[in-house]
């Protein structure tokens, strides 16, 4: 699609000229005779570019562009003034402001098309990077680097934590070629990524055929256990309607556990969000040492869901490096008739 420009200039025969110059290299063109009339624009069509007048009734651009760069919404939209005040004091004003470039009247055509040009593309990288970075990292977490904050490295005491492992991957992937096996992962962690979107689960990351998830963290949450948990279940049902459709077989361990982690970024030129923490560590095990299509819970675990949740008792089990632990499989949810918040935890 092609990108839309506002022109913002109270002149009729400046509007006609700048038309047709940038509609004949295939722009878009809306057109606002003021700054009023330019933000009511701007707030309706979201243009990828603004060519703004300073001198114009009812508001100026100075302070439209004022108002476009004080709200989150407008203030990543390129603005570049267009305009016949080109004294010094004006130049550095609309720099300060935000714009991002600043052309004299009247204007050369050629140089105003390359400007033009240049800024939706410098836009257009500036927005893909955006994207990349929030496709690796928490938008908070982005947010603080972005700020130049370093070594960032944060204490949660209560959050919960999945591991999830496709069941005898690699037998699996013994009698696949290369592009069908990972299609096959790419399709099945995507509806895991829908999930933990739908549940404002943070994915950490895939190791192999392993899934890894948290809740609570970069951003405290309360129900971080019984969100993970609602998620887990998911995992599940989503993993069946994936066979019937794909005609495969696969089976899914998962493992939650709760309590205090260490989050922070790691690495320079391929950083990653990670955690640590025995509560990491006991997780994994939960799903090491787990059931096909079930979700094998620490004891932690089911104290804090127990009053939601239905519970099997699976006894006590080998954990390597914890000895033996008392763990639970997740059921389900409780319905409302046969949830009792006075009864005591097993």
């Amino acid at each position: 699609m092609n990108s839309r420009i506002l022109v913002v200039d109270d002149t009729p025969a400046n509007i006609q000229a700048l038309s047709a110059i940038l509609k004949e290299k295939g722009f878009q063109i809306s057109v606002a005779t003021n700054g009023r009339l330019a933000l009511e624009l701007v707030a309706r069509l979201r243009p990828d570019l603004i060519l703004l007048d300073v001198m114009m009734p009812e508001m100026d651009g100075f302070e439209t562009c004022r108002l476009l760069k004080a709200s989150p919404a407008t203030r990543h939209i390129p603005v570049i003034f267009l305009t016949a005040r080109v004294e010094s004091e004006d130049i550095v004003k609309g720099f300060e402001l935000g714009a991002v470039d600043y052309v004299a009247k009247p204007f050369n055509t050629c140089e105003l098309l390359a400007r033009v040009n240049t800024h939706l593309t410098l836009d257009r990288l500036h927005r893909e990077n955006e994207s990349l970075l929030l496709s690796i990292l928490p938008a908070s977490i982005a947010a603080r680097l972005k700020s130049g904050e370093a070594g960032i490295a944060d204490h949660f005491p209560e959050v919960s934590v999945l591991f999830a492992d496709i069941v005898d991957f690699t037998t699996l992937s013994n009698g696949l070629s290369p592009q069908p096996l990972v299609a096959l992962l790419n399709d099945l962690f995507t509806q895991f990524d829908h999930l933990a979107n739908e549940h404002n689960v943070e994915k950490i990351k895939t190791i192999g055929d392993c899934y890894m998830a948290v809740c609570g963290v970069p951003e405290n949450r309360p129900d971080h256990a019984a969100a993970l948990a609602d998620m887990a279940l998911g995992i599940v049902e989503h993993l069946k309607q994936f066979n019937r459709t794909r005609g495969t077989d696969l089976k899914v361990r998962i493992g939650l556990n709760t309590g205090p982690v260490v989050a922070g970024v790691i690495g320079r030129s391929k950083f990653i969000y990670d955690l640590w923490g025995d509560t990491v560590n006991t997780a994994s095990r939960m799903e090491a040492t787990g059931l096909p299509n079930r979700v094998q819970v620490t004891a932690e675990m089911q104290r804090v869901l127990a009053v939601d949740f239905d519970f099997e008792e699976r006894g006590e089990i080998e954990v390597k490096g914890k000895g033996r632990l008392r763990t639970w499989l997740l059921l389900g949810r409780k319905t409302d008739s046969s949830r009792r918040p006075d009864a005591p935890v097993p």
